[in-house]
């Protein structure tokens, strides 16, 4: 079970120019969010607990997200 809202995530493909998103489309588009927020967590709480925080900051996201 995923645990964003496919509604949510089809509303983000339609405001970027998909006129329609079939149900398997929208499932692998929430597979593949979710992969990639995991991966983008991770890697911002290596830059914060290099840091010495335990509070993942908006600056651990940006660094994180140009490193991918």
């Amino acid at each position: 079970m995923a645990d964003l809202p496919i509604a949510a995530v089809v509303r983000i493909a339609k405001k970027n120019g998909a006129e329609r998103v079939g149900s398997d489309a929208a499932e692998a588009l929430v597979v593949k969010a979710e992969k990639y927020i995991a991966q983008l967590t991770k890697e911002a709480n290596k830059l914060a607990e290099h840091a010495g925080r335990k509070t993942i900051k908006k600056e651990d996201v940006d660094l994180a997200s140009k490193s991918n």
